[in-house]
């Protein structure tokens, strides 16, 4: 940065760093009520209106519902017309059985902790800093919904917080399809006669077998895994419908793309093998990979050196997020903070247990630290911004 612009980088930061003293024993306890309370994917109608009462509560104009979510909304601040525009990306939903195993009541927590405490630095940004309640992460990805609709077309950039077992910058998000494949047979007496019928799930597991042999023919990062749905009636009757539904992923949409053909190919055989049909229907959203960004990777990199925070694998596969499709239309951040050990993994219950911890409330301040300081040093230095752009028209 130059003389003038670290001068205003470093006046708001202090600043914002007085105001995260402020608002952090708030955000501690929507942590804990959002923990105490989990709701699942699509349900999370209490979870919403806490968090917009506390927006409200500081003086934000909240739509809620939006973007055709009844769990969604859209949060802002002030006289909205500034330049440019930032989005803050809010995530709440809880996993089945075991609540927030994801990490996603401290998310949410980071986020508001950020947005409360960069909310009146927006003038001097000239960026309009909203905050975004993206809920349904865990199944359907309402972000992806949100980006064929629009909502994020506008923004300079987007950013959010994950948690997990270490520190990483800018993890490797997989592309990832959802479908499942439903085979149709002919049902007849197993015992009896069952040369008239033609057994669906056979079909079913003759997919898996070809799933299982392409696997030695793909690249290294694609990650392939289904179960079987419906596996039939009765032992003593021919399948005459059966089911798999499939999660395929890759570092690359266009590889995804066509690994994604060669799946279909593996059900085409398998029901031309097995005189049977099938038909091939998507159960969620398709998720994009992260876009890197360049600039924007190295002052996160530069922000988690300042608070002393060791940086983990920086190749390690994350798993994937629909925040992959927001940064095919805007730069778009997704850092992840430690709050557990590293042998902890998440979608556990031992997850769950380390979100309502001292490590947990110490990884939401220091979220909140590192999007105000990606927000700050980007858009209070004109090189890097444009840097950060043209990094993302690559």
């Amino acid at each position: 940065m130059k003389g003038n612009d670290m001068n205003n980088y470093e006046q708001l930061k202090e600043k914002a760093y007085l105001n995260i003293e402020t608002y952090k024993n708030l955000c501690k306890d929507l942590n804990d009520f959002l923990a105490d309370n989990p709701e699942v994917s699509g349900k999370e109608f209490q979870s919403s209106h806490k968090i917009a009462d506390v927006l409200k509560s500081y003086g934000y104009e909240v739509e809620l519902p939006f973007a055709g979510y009844e769990t969604a909304f859209k949060a802002t601040y002030g006289t909205k017309q500034h330049t440019r525009k930032i989005a803050i990306m809010t995530e709440y939903d809880a996993l089945p059985g075991i609540g927030h195993a994801c990490g996603h009541c401290t998310s949410a927590a980071i986020s508001i902790l950020t947005g409360l405490s960069i909310k009146d630095m927006q003038d001097e940004l000239d960026a309009d800093i909203d905050i975004i309640g993206t809920p349904i992460e865990e199944t359907d990805g309402a972000k992806c919904t949100m980006v064929k609709k629009g909502v994020f077309d506008n923004y300079d950039m987007a950013l959010m917080v994950h948690l997990y077992g270490e520190n990483l910058i800018s993890p490797k998000l997989q592309a990832l399809d959802s479908y499942t494949y439903v085979f149709h047979g002919k049902s007849a007496h197993a015992s009896a006669a069952p040369w008239d019928g033609n057994n669906a799930l056979n079909g079913i597991q003759l997919m898996f077998h070809a799933i299982d042999m392409l696997r030695q023919h793909v690249k290294p990062d694609v990650r392939i895994h289904g179960v079987v749905r419906d596996g039939g009636l009765a032992p003593n009757i021919v399948p005459e419908k059966a089911s798999a539904e499939f999660y395929i992923r890759s570092m690359s949409r266009e590889y995804l793309n066509e690994l994604t053909r060669k799946i279909d190919d593996c059900a085409r055989g398998a029901a031309i093998a097995t005189q049977t049909t099938y038909e091939k229907t998507p159960t969620a959203e398709s998720y994009d990979n992260l876009k890197p960004n360049a600039t924007g990777e190295i002052v996160l990199a530069e922000s988690y050196r300042e608070l002393g925070l060791e940086i983990g694998d920086t190749e390690k596969v994350f798993g994937s997020s629909d925040a992959g499709n927001v940064s095919m239309v805007c730069p778009t951040f997704h850092p992840i903070v430690q709050i557990a050990d590293p042998t902890v993994a998440i979608h556990t219950r031992e997850f769950a247990d380390a979100v309502k911890s001292d490590r947990a409330y110490e990884g939401m301040v220091n979220g909140a630290k590192i999007l105000i300081m990606q927000v700050l040093k980007i858009f209070t230095d004109k090189e890097k911004f444009e840097s950060m752009k043209r990094d993302f028209e690559k």
